[in-house]
């Protein structure tokens, strides 16, 4: 909760001078108290709930439609992953602009152009959206969020590749330290990657820039990307576009090992519960 704040804030307020993640944690906490890195604990609890819920569910469902038991190989991961993202965003999007907005709500921007707001929870947040800005405010960045199905797509293959490789070909089950190494390489890898989009998606679900108008909501979308990696390189130069990496580095990364591990361990609780033989490791 704590980095999640420090990256939202680092992606949306350009004029913050502090470069890294620790300098604005300790300014955050100077100007606005101990707690206020907390802020908006509970969307970001249900937004983390739901989307991963729905992601692991869509890739394991779509992975046994299409594999049928038989062994997987990283491209068929990768479109796996791909499709299970884009189903992922299209649904959990609405929750992710909420808890953007509500994480920023009360903090003491740098940037005068940004304006206050006022949600008193998660209904009245959803509320005061649909009744200010349109339903369709609540899919704010889901363009540069659809081009960020990479991301999850990147994490699955590498998380299954690496996985493929401990074993060797032979059927078991990985130890823990095994499960949360490779989960914390694999995020640590796709969040890197993607990271600018990343900074660019908060930005658009923040609400607060004004988007040029045009015909094809396509062509808008790609020119207000486009528009906001440009402006970044100008201000703060290439390393502008990894501002505030570290933070979400350290939060993507330990929450992705840590929800590898426990499915790992709950899947291989729920086949023994279940009777299967051990050779069905290698298959989920």
């Amino acid at each position: 909760c704590i980095l999640f704040t420090v990256f939202c804030l680092c992606s949306v307020d350009e004029n913050r001078k502090a470069k890294s993640s620790h300098a604005i944690l300790a300014e955050i906490v100077k100007e606005e108290g101990l707690l206020a890195p907390y802020r908006g604990w509970f969307p970001v609890i249900c937004s983390l709930c739901c989307s991963n819920f729905v992601y692991f569910y869509c890739f394991h469902s779509l992975k046994a439609v299409s594999l049928k038991g038989k062994q997987s190989a990283p491209s068929t991961d990768l479109l796996i992953g791909i499709a299970a993202g884009v189903i992922n965003v299209l649904v959990t999007t609405p929750l992710w602009v909420v808890n953007t907005r509500l994480k920023l709500q009360g903090s003491k921007f740098r940037n005068a152009d940004i304006r206050p707001t006022n949600y008193s929870g998660i209904l009245d947040a959803f509320v005061q959206i649909i009744r200010d800005e349109g339903v369709g405010a609540l899919w704010n960045g889901t363009f540069p969020s659809l081009l960020l199905v990479l991301n999850p797509g990147i994490q699955f293959m590498i998380y299954e590749s690496l996985k493929r490789h401990l074993r060797r070909g032979v059927p078991r089950e990985l130890s823990s330290i095994e499960v949360f190494i490779i989960g914390a390489i694999a995020k640590a890898i796709a969040t890197t990657v993607t990271y600018p989009l990343q900074t660019i998606q908060s930005i658009l679900r923040f609400g607060q820039f004004n988007e040029s108008t045009d015909n094809s909501r396509l062509l808008t979308s790609l020119r207000t990307i486009k528009c906001l990696l440009v402006n970044r390189v100008r201000k703060s130069g290439m390393l502008g576009l990894f501002k505030g990496l570290e933070a979400k580095l350290l939060q993507t990364v330990l929450t992705a090992a840590l929800m590898f591990l426990l499915y790992e361990k709950i899947a291989s609780c729920t086949f023994r519960v279940m009777g299967m033989s051990p050779h069905h490791y290698k298959k989920h």
